[in-house]
């Protein structure tokens, strides 16, 4: 008879990993040196920015390191196993049974043209034979236990029918199906709005504590840090900088390089002093509102509000948060305002002594993914020029104001002949705004613009945006779901909520006595924030 497992055994115990980069590396290793264990009823947190080593160290434990990369030295013990030694078959059993995975972008992990419900039943047919009556079940009740609301009706759903959240609780519910002992989660919540994302941080450690697995949690998010963690391994280029329990971590850290990512998460502080706006109009929004026609499931068409009529005014040297969770209206005010799409009623004005511009010239919009934005095939320098090429500008001196604009991002002239996949996600960024900049815009739309960044690189775009506001003397709109980000760079707030201005205010009013339930409870979710108080 086997004995019973002691109590906090370690599941997985990595020893001395490292991860061999090819050559031409900015680095010998990937990973270098790595250890640490993940315990029976522990959660561990790996923080540190975009190449760290957190994510290759999670491949490396499934087996799923890109084939570019050498075989890794070192061990990884799963109860006792070292992985690093195991078969391409004995890895493929140990996936889902023995080990779970939540992948960062559920729209990227889950098939489009398979139904939910059909790629959860995988992970069974994959390990088990079981009758299909008895598979539904068991995928019916997996999506139960994650929140799924009617799962056997969303059984039947694809993946874009279902929102963010919905989405990534499909995929905790494939990674747990099998009840693993170890559940790696790489950044599961980066791309969400802090309601959702408290939900589902509550959801992994609810379901972590009903089954008493490990669970090893990839961030660079020191609020999510803050909310779930027992304890703490902070990575930098590859190495292990420190470790500790999250209490000494977060009160007592001893890195100079944990005190900086510490240090550069925003609060709810407003950074701006408060007071009145005395810029020049330079836009202004009258009952602005956009309504889709769809084709209901039970037949005929049906209509749904996306934007309900909101008005506004920005003002140069301003800038204006929109907050609020996914599909509470605020990307569809921002596209309606920049003419991405044709509101159904209302209009949005551009005044001031920019009025024989074109409208393109006069506004412009920084996204959310730079890398789905700048075009691969372009170098960043040819995609720079292209929008004041279009408008008349020669090439000689679009060349030149592009060199200028690299210099004002921080960033050197001479990449300018490199392709966008050459940048780390906050140099893409740097490059949309200086792209942004090339056209002299009075208006600067920033959708989302920061939120799947590095807290270090989030807070030197910021005050990038921050410094061409002041030079360029522009007008900004902020679309975020960040509240904390609001908090640094806004100076007037509005709330949106299920498609209706909902809450408006300066920073500090809204933030300090919210009057509505709505922005409360938005505040409530940010994660951190309990545990900081």
């Amino acid at each position: 008879m086997t004995a019973a497992p002691l109590a906090n055994l370690p599941i997985v115990e990595i020893r001395d990993l490292a991860v061999p980069l090819p050559d031409g590396g900015d680095r010998r290793n990937a990973v270098d040196g790595v250890s640490f264990s993940v315990a029976e009823g522990e959660i561990v947190c790996v923080v540190g920015e975009s190449g760290s080593g957190k994510s290759i160290t999670a491949q490396a434990i499934m087996g799923l390191l890109p084939k570019i990369f050498v075989k890794p030295k070192g061990a990884i013990l799963f109860e006792g196993e070292d992985l690093l030694k195991a078969t391409p078959a004995r890895m493929r059993s140990l996936r889902g049974s023995g080990i779970g995975m939540i992948f960062q972008e559920p729209m990227t992990a889950l098939n489009p043209v398979h139904t939910v419900g059909a790629q959860i039943d995988e992970v069974l047919r994959a390990h088990l034979t079981l009758p299909a009556q008895e598979r539904f079940a068991r995928v019916v009740k997996a999506m139960e236990e994650v929140g799924l609301p009617d799962p056997e009706r969303m059984y039947y759903s694809f993946p874009h029918q279902l929102s963010g959240g919905q989405r990534q609780r499909v995929l905790i519910a494939a990674a747990l199906i099998l009840q693993p002992r170890l559940l790696i989660a790489d950044e599961p919540t980066t791309a969400l709005d802090v309601t959702t994302q408290k939900q589902i941080l509550q959801q992994i450690r609810d379901l972590q504590r009903s089954r008493g697995m490990g669970v090893l949690f990839i961030t660079h998010d020191i609020g999510v840090v803050a909310e779930i963690a027992d304890r703490v391994v902070v990575m930098k280029s590859g190495r292990m900088v420190e470790t500790g329990s999250v209490e000494r971590i977060l009160t007592a850290p001893e890195a100079d390089y944990t005190r900086m990512l510490i240090a550069a998460v925003p609060t709810l502080e407003a950074a701006r002093p408060a007071g009145p706006v005395h810029g020049p109009l330079a836009l202004s929004v009258k009952d602005i509102a956009k309504t889709y026609t769809i084709r209901s499931a039970f037949g005929g068409m049906r209509e749904i509000a996306a934007l309900k009529p909101t008005s506004l005014t920005l003002h140069r040297g301003e800038t204006i948060g929109v907050i609020g969770e996914s599909g509470s209206g605020k990307s569809t005010l921002a596209r309606c305002i920049t003419k991405l799409i044709e509101p159904s009623s209302g209009e949005a004005t551009l005044t001031g002594d920019g009025a024989q511009k074109p409208f393109r010239r006069r506004m412009q919009i920084v996204f959310q993914d730079p890398f789905r934005s700048l075009n691969p095939r372009r170098t960043v320098g040819q995609s720079i020029i292209e929008g004041p090429m279009n408008f008349g500008t020669t090439k000689a001196e679009a060349w030149e104001k592009a060199r200028e604009l690299m210099a004002l991002v921080g960033l050197d002239p001479a990449a300018l002949n490199r392709y966008p996949h050459q940048f780390s996600g906050g140099q893409r960024q740097r490059i949309s705004i200086a792209r942004a900049l090339a056209m002299e815009p009075e208006i600067l739309v920033a959708d989302e613009a920061v939120s799947a960044l590095d807290v270090s690189v989030q807070a030197q775009v910021l005050k990038l945006i921050d410094d061409v506001q002041k030079r360029f003397n522009l007008a900004i709109l902020f679309i975020t779901h960040d509240l904390r980000v609001a908090a640094q760079i806004c100076d007037r707030l509005l709330v949106m909520h299920r498609g209706e201005l909902v809450e408006q205010g300066s920073v500090r009013a809204v933030f300090s006595a919210p009057s509505h339930d709505y922005t409360r409870r938005l505040l409530d979710s940010i994660p951190g924030r309990r545990a900081a108080a």
